[in-house]
């Protein structure tokens, strides 16, 4: 049994778990939600903000993560030491260095007329490396740019296209709902969302009220999805014929999580009833409109 924590590297990195203790670790480290760490990554030394307490990671032969927190990557890269002053004054030193490398970056760009947006830019911890993200309609050939670029800063320079998804995260924003948005808070990783999440919710299907700050299907469509589709198993659908205490019917609405039904009388009177009260003559025939007009 080992013990893992779950770091969030650089301001809106990925975030993973990391072993905590070992020969290449400073023994006894207190880490607390919230503290700066230095960790090691595949390039490297890295820093990142632990997400969470350490913990004894009781699945850790299956490959899994703490409390079904999902998969651990392998391998499993170490924690090296809390932050020091040290530290601080190098990542401080990075981002300013960054803002500088983000403005040449920006006028090469536009002496070699790239159809490139500028994301973002970064220094490895151990400024071996400078990370320029960026987004694009579709492929850039950015060769010359890579050249101009090492020879202006002398380090490997890695330009990396990503997604308008992956541009949010980096920025942030306030959502809808007036807080930080998840993916450049607390969010891991992007979930496949779809339209069909917002109508098994019976949302309003406006694409300016489904969509977040990057132009995408907002990703908390996906947090009450499961719980809704549980809820709605046994209500008919819109269409299907029911027998009620009142009559027959059709239905034309539900309220899935008061687990209701709204039907249309023959006699036009329109009343809900709880699902156990009605029973289905008949389904929603194919081709038939959800609503009856």
């Amino acid at each position: 049994m080992i013990t893992v924590v779950q770091i969030r590297l650089r301001q809106a990195g990925q975030a993973r778990f990391y072993k905590v203790g070992g020969a290449d670790s400073v023994g006894g480290l207190d880490l607390k939600v919230n503290d700066y760490c230095i960790v090691q990554s595949e390039r490297g030394l890295d820093f990142g903000q632990v997400l969470e307490e350490p913990r004894p990671n009781m699945d850790d032969e299956a490959g899994q993560g703490p409390a079904g927190q999902g998969p651990i990557e392998e391998p499993l890269l170490m924690v090296v030491r809390k932050i020091t002053i040290n530290d601080r004054f190098q990542i401080n030193k990075n981002i300013r260095d960054a803002q500088a490398a983000r403005e040449a970056c920006l006028a090469k760009i536009k002496e070699h007329d790239l159809p490139m947006k500028l994301v973002d830019v970064e220094y490895s911890f151990d400024r071996s490396k400078i990370i320029f993200y960026f987004t694009a309609e579709g492929r850039v050939d950015f060769r010359a740019l890579v050249k101009d670029l090492a020879r202006a800063f002398r380090a490997r320079i890695e330009l990396r296209q990503i997604g308008v998804r992956d541009e949010s995260k980096l920025l942030g924003g306030i959502g809808c709902c007036g807080r930080i948005i998840c993916c450049a808070s607390w969010l891991r990783d992007f979930s496949p969302i779809n339209i069909r999440m917002a109508k098994d919710q019976h949302l309003s299907l406006n694409p300016t009220k489904l969509s977040g700050v990057c132009g995408r299907l907002l990703c908390c469509l996906r947090y009450e999805h499961e719980c809704y589709k549980e809820l709605g198993k046994g209500l008919p659908s819109n269409g299907a014929i029911v027998k009620t205490a009142q009559g027959q019917g059709t239905v034309i609405d539900q309220d899935i999580l008061k687990r209701t039904v709204t039907v249309r009388l023959e006699d036009e009177r329109v009343a809900a009833y709880p699902v156990a009260e009605i029973e289905v003559i008949q389904e929603k025939a194919r081709g038939r409109k959800g609503k009856p007009s």
